[in-house]
């Protein structure tokens, strides 16, 4: 199957400074695309590219005196399989002293999720009797699906998956921040993932399209998908970035004041005519 992607975003600013975006196809994906990314900068600016720390693509746009709003737009096709998240109820967890040093930051806190906190006894006394591995995760996001409430009008950058935790509320990369945070506690790696999530394979959803939020655990010897917000597998995830949580993947960030004045995210499937 084949997934149109793309955006349309304009941030407005008052003075000369620097944005920067993290809007690309994730490197793992790239091989995907039908064609190239078309990513187009309004007005055309000065872009340096570069990897980040977590291989994730990344650009910084320079907005010189004069230039009172920076227009992102991209269309682009990706291949996909066209097959749900991938179940394997037999992943192991691993001891902490046997996991792989580079899984080893993804136990830790982070500035969204604050393992060393109320949530951690919580945890333990919550799950600490559930079988270990993809059920402990599974049994994780259950609790948080039902926990939360999804709430498109109560959004806020700075909720915490403590804060979460105790409100009762929030949106996609609430519900991913507190299941992270609540696997970190029970000593499993879980890293923030964020992407395209259309509505592929279910009825279309009463909300504006937007980029999604989903984390993803070490079990075994490989990474696997997990989603605490729709808890069910799904079909057509297009990845953007991943990092400990959402601070390591702004969509966009700009140094300095700024309004948002245009949003808007497209992801849905397309059949492209097969050629003669």
């Amino acid at each position: 199957m084949h997934i149109q992607i793309g955006y349309d975003i304009e941030i407005g600013v008052s003075a000369p400074t620097a944005l920067i975006y993290m809007l690309q196809v994730h490197p793992s994906r790239e091989g995907d695309l039908v064609g190239r990314e078309n990513i187009t900068l309004s007005p055309p600016l000065r872009t340096d590219h570069y990897l980040d720390a977590f291989d994730n693509h990344c650009a910084r746009v320079q907005v010189p005196q004069g230039v009172s709003s920076v227009r992102l737009r991209n269309r682009a096709v990706v291949y996909d399989t066209g097959w749900a998240d991938p179940v394997d109820y037999g992943a192991q967890q691993c001891a902490a002293a046997d996991l792989p040093v580079p899984t080893l930051m993804y136990v830790l806190p982070s500035r969204y999720c604050e393992v060393d906190s109320e949530l951690l006894p919580f945890a333990w006394n919550q799950f600490g009797n559930t079988p270990p591995g993809w059920h402990r995760v599974q049994a994780i996001c259950d609790w948080v699906h039902n926990h939360l409430q999804f709430d498109y009008q109560r959004a806020r950058a700075t909720r915490t998956a403590l804060d979460g935790y105790r409100e009762g509320y929030g949106v996609c990369r609430d519900f991913t921040h507190l299941a992270i945070t609540l696997c970190r506690c029970m000593n499993i790696p879980a890293r923030y993932v964020t992407g395209y999530l259309g509505d592929i394979g279910i009825p279309p959803v009463p909300y504006p399209m937007d980029f999604s939020a989903w984390f993803e655990v070490w079990l075994g010897d490989r990474w696997y998908t997990f989603d605490a917000r729709h808890n069910t597998p799904r079909i057509g995830r297009v990845v953007i970035a991943r990092g400990r949580d959402a601070a390591d993947v702004p969509i966009t960030m700009v140094f300095g004041a700024n309004s948002l004045q245009r949003f808007e995210v497209t992801t849905e499937e397309v059949f492209l005519e097969m050629a003669a």
